[in-house]
């Protein structure tokens, strides 16, 4: 592949501030949506519960939630297959008194509790009671807190922030996740008038308010989709320049990259004109000989090499020189799922569910394959596929298409070779 890969605008960003236009009293304006099946899933959620969604003529989605909810009429399938669906919790602790919330699905990571939320959540009188199913929420007049969180989790800190926002009072949350997806939350949140200091850290303190007013934002550029066309440009050894990454959460990502041997120059710093006040650069890398990381790699909440980026570094790492250890300790499954590359040449060994060791270099070779279910180590079936001499068919891409706008013609333009092709019923 050669030229330039313009990066998307953030997923995680996107489902988190769609969520939290329950808040808001009037419309809520959103431009630099991602056009993903994830988006469409709570497009889904919302509508079925009242919310007016539309679709404006410049790609992006205003959301007018201004009237009665009707939480008892759900979009069941839709809740079940996100589980951004928690999102509800903050975002309606507030304004809903008794609702229920089907349990939800997106990727199969193994067992990820909501204890983070419940735990946190409860301090300002929210009580999610978990059922078979579904979750039982009863909501109190909210009460300002202090929070330990639990667990740093990224969906787990927006809920909470979410249900401070009207919490009368100050509230202080420690060890809050300061990933990229709650900062941008929060800037959306405060164009709206919300009170919040300390973002970016991992205490935040939070005034309460009455009311949020009508907001125009626009979504972040994702940084684990811009990582996920810099691992292709690596892994298929292309020239090839991907814009507007958001370089503050990939900072630690080129540092690895850039010991393993990667050449690699940031180019056109600029700030970002429209949501939060993220650098945003381009990544130029050049084809390089890779050598294996000596030490091993795994993630942490931010700042840190983000948890959603280490699995990107395994089919880097099957095509370095040596031996790395991968650990992903945050879910069961997804370290296993790396195994599926061994199908397509990777010499990958399990050493227990959460590490494996990969060694290269690999000469990636074609196969037909099923997408594994979960988004990340999906994408990485692709990508690897791009770098293999021969036809490789890829089946059932649906965990892909949660995440990724268009990568398929995305990825041609810059000199791919993929074929969509539908079945036809």
């Amino acid at each position: 592949m050669r030229g330039e890969i313009i990066n998307q605008s953030a997923k995680n960003s996107a489902v988190a501030i769609m969520c939290a236009s329950l808040m808001i009293d009037g419309k809520t304006t959103l431009s630099n949506i991602p056009q993903i099946e994830e988006v469409s899933r709570i497009s889904e959620l919302l509508s079925s519960i009242g919310v007016k969604v539309e679709k404006n003529s410049k790609g992006g989605i205003v959301l007018d939630s201004t009237g009665k909810l009707y939480l008892d009429k759900i979009d069941k399938k839709a809740s079940e297959a996100t589980r951004s669906s928690l999102l509800l919790f903050g975002a309606l602790a507030s304004r809903e008194m008794d609702y229920k919330l089907y349990k939800s699905g997106g990727c199969r990571l193994g067992q990820r509790t909501v204890r983070p939320h419940l735990y946190a959540l409860e301090n300002f009188g929210v009580k999610v009671e978990s059922k078979s199913k579904y979750y039982d929420v009863k909501n109190r007049a909210l009460k300002s807190a202090k929070v330990v969180m639990y667990e740093s989790g990224d969906t787990s800190t927006e809920n909470v922030i979410m249900a401070a926002i009207f919490a009368h009072g100050k509230s202080v949350i420690k060890m809050a996740s300061a990933n990229y997806m709650v900062q941008d939350l929060c800037y959306f949140l405060k164009k709206a008038g919300a009170k919040i200091s300390g973002i970016g850290t991992t205490t935040l303190s939070i005034e309460g308010v009455n009311r949020l007013k009508p907001v125009k934002y626009s979504i972040m550029p994702d940084p684990i989709v811009a990582m996920t066309f810099i691992s292709a440009a690596i892994l298929t050894g292309s020239h090839l320049t991907i814009k507007k990454c958001p370089i503050e959460f990939l900072e630690l990502e080129l540092c690895k990259l850039e010991k393993m041997g990667q050449k690699m120059e940031i180019k056109n710093e600029s700030g970002y004109h429209g949501g939060g006040p993220f650098k945003i650069v381009d990544i130029e890398v050049w084809p390089s000989k890779l050598k294996a990381l000596p030490d091993k790699i795994y993630g942490r909440p931010f700042p840190g090499l983000n948890i959603d980026n280490l699995p990107l570094f395994i089919p880097i790492l099957a095509k370095a020189h040596g031996r790395t250890m991968v650990h992903d300790w945050v879910y069961e499954n997804r370290a296993i799922y790396s195994l599926d590359l061994k199908k397509l040449g990777a010499d990958i060994t399990l050493i227990d569910t959460h590490r494996v060791w990969v060694e290269g270099p690999t000469s990636f070779k074609a196969n037909e394959m099923i997408c594994p279910p979960a988004l990340r180590p999906a994408v990485n079936v692709l990508i690897s596929m791009l770098a293999a001499k021969g036809r490789s068919v890829l089946r059932n891409t649906y965990p892909i298409d949660r995440g990724y706008e268009n990568i398929y013609e995305v990825l041609n333009k810059a000199g791919a070779d993929i074929k969509v092709v539908k079945k036809i019923s």
